[in-house]
């Protein structure tokens, strides 16, 4: 091959080379579609949410369910069963903020039950190396060790139901003076709903963005207010969400009833704050009576009786 043809390949190999690295280039700086429509659908809830809905999750039951399918969905059968309330059980995961449907929460409550199963199993095969003669007192074990589980999922979900109720009850304060003072400031209910939800964080802002998503949707903003008062096992959030619901309708000052709100909700705290301390000095008197009080009148006491038993005949 000549030099001529030689230069024309590698002319011809550079120049594909340059035509793909300008394609690549152009195509890294076009904005996907995704991206410029997501800001305008971030906050609208997707199709097939809701108590009922059977989507893919990303909790661990999910992809137990994955490859145990058909053995874990029966056994969550079985302990819906047994346990009924699958409407407590629904209105639980909402208050707790919880993406899962009622047949995942019982797959836990199962994959919580075969891990304490599992457990007792083993301290069984443990106690047969010793004890030859206990296998039905270890199978009895094992079936207390696995309803345990169950019902240990079961309260795990109140105390995440109360732990959430508490972050929003240390938010609600802040959140209802934000909107006071965005509201005085001359905007509408829902733009100033949109401007605490974008500069605010936290399960009441999760909660408030679910309103919001609600009312861009087309759903009256007294209506999905009302919405947030039937979900919310709060008393004080959902006489929030019914003061501004009442407030939209009827065209009270919506500045004054938030701060209004805001200051019975500080006013709560500062109550349950004092009623903490009382219980709290009660108990700190269990050391000092059983613990310090016996050491100090030892101290006092021990040298006399010691002076006493060597002075005496």
């Amino acid at each position: 091959m000549s030099l001529a043809m030689w230069g024309a390949v590698l002319g011809a190999t550079l120049a594909g080379g340059l035509l793909l690295v300008g394609t690549r280039l152009v195509a890294m700086r076009r904005v996907p579609l995704a991206d410029r429509v997501l800001p305008w659908v971030r906050d609208l809830p997707r199709l097939g949410d809701g108590p009922a809905a059977d989507v893919a999750s990303a909790s661990p039951a999910a992809a137990a369910v994955g490859v145990f399918g058909p053995l874990l969905r029966s056994a969550a059968q079985a302990v819906e069963r047994v346990l009924g309330g699958a409407t407590s059980v629904r209105r639980r995961l909402e208050r707790a903020g919880l993406e899962t449907t009622v047949q995942e929460f019982r797959v836990e409550q199962v994959l919580w039950g075969l891990t304490g199963f599992a457990v007792a199993a083993a301290w069984g095969l443990l106690r047969a190396v010793t004890a030859p003669g206990a296998a039905v007192a270890s199978l009895l074990v094992c079936a207390v060790a696995f309803a345990c589980g169950v019902l240990a999922r079961d309260t795990w979900l109140s105390s995440q139901v109360k732990a959430r109720e508490r972050r929003i009850l240390e938010e609600f304060p802040t959140v209802a003076e934000l909107l006071a003072l965005a509201v005085a400031a001359g905007e509408s209910p829902v733009s100033a709903l949109d401007r605490v939800v974008r500069r605010s964080g936290g399960d009441l802002s999760d909660e408030l963005a679910v309103v919001l998503a609600a009312v861009r949707t087309g759903e009256p903003v007294a209506s999905a207010f009302d919405a947030m008062a039937a979900r919310s096992g709060l008393p004080l959030v959902a006489r929030f969400a019914q003061g501004i619901a009442v407030a939209s309708e009827r065209g009270t000052p919506l500045a004054d009833v938030l701060h209004a709100q805001a200051a019975d909700v500080r006013e709560a705290g500062r109550r349950e704050l004092i009623e903490v301390a009382a219980r709290k000095e009660v108990a700190m008197m269990v050391p000092v009576v059983f613990l310090v009080l016996p050491v100090t009148v030892l101290f006092a006491f021990w040298p006399g009786a010691v002076g006493l038993s060597l002075t005496t005949p």
